[in-house]
């Protein structure tokens, strides 16, 4: 029997109450409650070619290191950064049995690592100063990263009524001109915009929650009625289309 749409609304708002631990997204992703359109490149296989050359390995923000232990190849010498909190017991637990370092950061402008300790870096999804990359990383090293551009979800601003986040005008333009002025050559560059699709407002709820940079003043409490507008679109078309706007670089230290 279908539930109206308000009793519907105030099941789907539960989702508030979800835990989000690390950089896991299995409990939207494995039901299928969103999906992002695919890259027109994988990060996974663009590292993978690099990681089998180097002798050293960082990993920029890692999360609870979800995706460095997914990796299939890693040299010996691997170690990790991690900035938020309750993510770096969760990063520990899961890198530091598998021989990996895990160094808590908690100045991104003065990272706890020696100078030029690694001949690859890479950095999925998280912020970096260009300075301290060059820093760290070898003579000839290699940084590759994939970033979330400010287009992204720029639409759930606009439908909530919220101010646009901090990063206003981060793209690949930006990103590629800092690494060029920081000692840096460019070997590949790719952008794409395409799409997340949220299948209901719950999904949405928690994937803000999990992203709180996105709208830092985000609560269900304040944007009730907009989240119902949005809701009530949702339910009429079964869908909502939200921009995904990511960017790819690999570059190389001068």
């Amino acid at each position: 029997m279908e539930k109206n749409l308000k009793e519907k609304f105030e099941e789907l708002i539960l989702d508030k109450n979800k835990n989000f631990k690390g950089w896991d997204f299995s409990y939207l992703e494995k039901s299928g409650r969103v999906r992002e359109f695919p890259l027109s490149w994988n990060y996974y296989n663009e590292i993978m070619d690099y990681c089998k050359q180097a002798s050293s390995l960082l990993d920029m923000g890692t999360g609870g290191g979800e995706f460095l232990s997914s990796l299939s190849f890693l040299p010996e010498d691997t170690s990790a950064t991690e900035g938020y909190k309750p993510n770096i017991k969760i990063a520990k637990e899961s890198l530091e049995p598998l021989g990996i370092k895990v160094y808590p950061v908690e100045d991104d402008y003065n990272l706890p690592v020696e100078s030029e300790s690694f001949d690859l870096i890479i950095n999925r999804q998280s912020f970096y100063v260009v300075a301290e990359v060059n820093r760290i990383l070898k003579e000839k090293g290699y940084f590759i990263t994939q970033q979330v551009g400010a287009l992204n979800h720029l639409e759930l601003n606009l439908l909530l009524g919220a101010e646009n986040y901090e990063f206003e005008a981060w793209d690949l333009k930006q990103a590629s001109k800092q690494l060029l002025n920081g000692g840096f050559k460019l070997i590949k560059m790719k952008e794409d915009e395409v799409k997340t699709r949220f299948y209901d407002i719950g999904a949405i709820i928690y994937h803000l929650k999990a992203i709180s940079w996105q709208i830092p003043d985000f609560s269900v409490d304040k944007y009730y009625e907009q989240l119902y507008s949005i809701h009530q679109l949702i339910e009429k078309q079964g869908y909502i289309d939200i921009s995904c706007h990511r960017f790819l670089i690999i570059a190389q230290k001068k």
